[in-house]
């Protein structure tokens, strides 16, 4: 497998993209550029929950709806295999081979297995092919002023009148990120072709789909997957070569133009390292470059527009 690098744009409206819990559950946010934050953790609970929801094993899961430890879940997978784990011992590598291809986040996350044994604890790590750093807005943020929530329970059985709680929102926050998937480390976890299109797939589909109260709002709006020749190739954080036209003051989709101009520049000075570049985009986006308006096959040259895939 070769090296891929990703660019995923979403947006999110008056709703709460990544609750800081040691924060009162606000949005995370750099305050001093005014930017909202997102971490790789939300974005791949995105993600797993959508793999489980189409049917998919995977390891980060309740067990018959109830929460439990790496050694519970690992018994539990384990009980469906030919033969009898002992997970004191250390796993032998054709169980390693099963328990991967079993469990589709590990083969692209990655994992610790931390496991409990009477002597002593024992892990099993794993590291991910597939990495995405934080995601930050494009756009400055400003936080909708709590409101204060009620429940129609207590919250202890002296408190007949329900609890109280607060509900931070953003107004508008255009938030992007960057990932990159490993060649050589997808060896390791047994990652397929066929996993890395169902990550497309879910890139574009997850978070509509598995939207909570706080959470509904928010929409993908663009997703780029560009997958290189080798394995040894990477151009770099697509992010840097992005930017709103406005960034104040914005409220929705109909207010934004994402300027391309950089990122098509990039993309043709690395042409030649390019196999394909899978792509999605909301027609509510509208990119900008080079003079043009449009979407990205629109902006791109004929012969990048050749490599073009469908994500979804």
């Amino acid at each position: 497998m070769n090296n891929s690098e990703i660019l995923f744009l979403y947006d999110a409206k008056l709703t709460n993209p990544n609750g800081d819990i040691d924060e009162e559950n606000r949005p995370r946010m750099d305050y001093e550029r005014s930017l909202n934050l997102v971490s790789d953790v939300r974005l791949k609970r995105y993600i797993r929950d959508y793999l489980d929801q189409i049917g998919y094993e995977i390891f980060v899961a309740k067990v018959e709806g109830n929460t439990v430890n790496a050694t519970e879940r690992l018994n539990k997978l384990f009980s469906n295999y030919e033969k009898k784990v002992e997970l004191r011992k250390k796993l032998d590598p054709e169980v390693i081979d099963w328990l991967l291809d079993q469990l589709i986040d590990v083969r692209l996350f990655g994992a610790t297995m931390p496991i409990k044994s009477e002597d002593k604890g024992n892990s099993i790590t794993f590291t991910g092919p597939v990495q995405f750093n934080w995601g930050y807005s494009l756009n400055k943020v400003t936080l909708v002023e709590s409101a204060s929530i009620t429940s129609h329970f207590g919250s202890e059985n002296q408190n007949e009148g329900g609890s109280i709680g607060k509900d931070y929102r953003v107004y508008y926050s255009f938030l992007a990120f960057h990932g990159i998937i490993s060649g050589h480390r997808a060896k390791y976890t047994r990652l397929k072709n066929e996993d890395v299109r169902l990550l497309d797939q879910a890139m574009v589909k997850a978070i509509p789909l598995n939207a909570t109260r706080s959470k509904v709002g928010q929409y993908p709006r663009l997703y780029l997957r560009v997958e290189y020749n080798s394995p040894e190739f990477v151009a770099g954080d697509f992010r840097d070569l992005v930017s709103l036209n406005e960034t104040e003051g914005l409220r929705g989709i109909s207010e934004v133009e994402l300027q391309a101009d950089r990122l098509l520049n990039k993309l043709t000075e690395i042409k030649e390292e390019i196999a394909k570049i899978y792509f999605w985009q909301d027609t509510n986006l509208i990119l900008e470059g080079h003079g043009q308006k449009g979407t990205l096959p629109d902006l791109l040259s004929p012969d990048l527009k050749e490599k073009l895939v469908s994500a979804v």
